[in-house]
């Protein structure tokens, strides 16, 4: 039994393909797992989508990654994290373990900064739920932390803007706000933003830790599944990809991440 828990996938979900970049890190960490991907392209970003919605969408994508057996269930998105994290796991119950990509970047953070002044940029749903401020508080390490929401990023991305003049603009726009002055680290509060992050340590002329969280969390995955014993020993079968609405975007976005042609399965929450 435990060898067969061992064999099932793992699952990731974002609301588009922001959570590729943490799924992408997992591979590279643990390269035995199967991964069970699902986008939930008809309702990106969920930056400025309501703390009720984002719970109900989230709900629905469990049901089924539980329905496909997944052992872990990673919500690979700060703004779900941030607003259904709690719920998910009591939905979930026994049938899968649930970890969000917040706290074990708050831990990274408190471990590596205490003292310091860290900024967070990240989409309005984030920013304004303060979970980010309240769980480094809770650390009680002494660090400042000053957060600026930066909602175009994450649809600048989506669109295929990146690592361009456009990108460079709207970075240089946000980076260069009051808010943000004085920080010893920005924290990438928003699994998009690896995506830009050459752009990002560019405007900083390296005098910034950048952090980039999705590297963060594939260490914590691996930690995790280590210590309970669920890390699969080989890997049976294909990654799989779900989509909530078929865009040609995404699919050539997965493709340009693994570097393969990826066969996107089209599952609506809504019939």
């Amino acid at each position: 039994m435990v060898n067969e828990l061992k064999q099932r996938p793992v699952g990731i979900f974002d609301s588009g393909i922001g959570g590729l970049t943490v799924a992408q890190a997992i591979i590279n960490v643990l390269p035995n797992e199967r991964l069970l991907y699902f986008g939930d392209t008809a309702h990106l970003p969920y930056g400025d989508k309501s703390t009720a919605a984002i719970q109900s969408y989230a709900i629905k994508i469990c049901d089924l990654l539980i329905k496909q057996q997944c052992k872990l269930i990673l919500i690979a998105c700060n703004s779900a994290s941030a607003a259904a994290y709690e719920l998910v796991r009591e939905y979930v119950g026994s049938k899968a373990k649930v970890l969000n990509v917040i706290d074990p970047t708050v831990a990274y953070i408190g471990h590596t900064y205490p003292g310091k002044t860290i900024g967070l940029i990240g989409t309005k749903q984030t920013v304004n739920s303060n979970v980010y401020k309240k769980k480094i508080d809770d650390l009680d390490v002494k660090i400042t932390l000053k957060s600026l929401a930066t909602p175009l990023l994450a649809d600048m991305i989506e669109e295929g803007f990146f690592n361009d003049s456009i990108s460079e603009s709207v970075i240089h726009a946000y980076l260069s706000n009051a808010e943000l002055n004085d920080i010893e680290g920005l924290i990438l509060g928003c699994t998009h933003y690896p995506l830009i992050k050459k752009q990002i340590e560019q405007f900083y002329e390296g005098k910034v830790d950048v952090l980039d969280a999705s590297q963060i969390v594939a260490a914590h995955v691996k930690a995790f599944l280590e210590q309970h014993d669920l890390a699969a020993e080989k890997r049976k079968g294909d990654h799989q990809f779900y989509v909530s609405d078929f865009t040609r975007s995404f699919e050539e976005s997965t493709r340009i991440f693994f570097k393969r042609q990826v066969r996107l399965k089209h599952y609506p929450l809504w019939e």
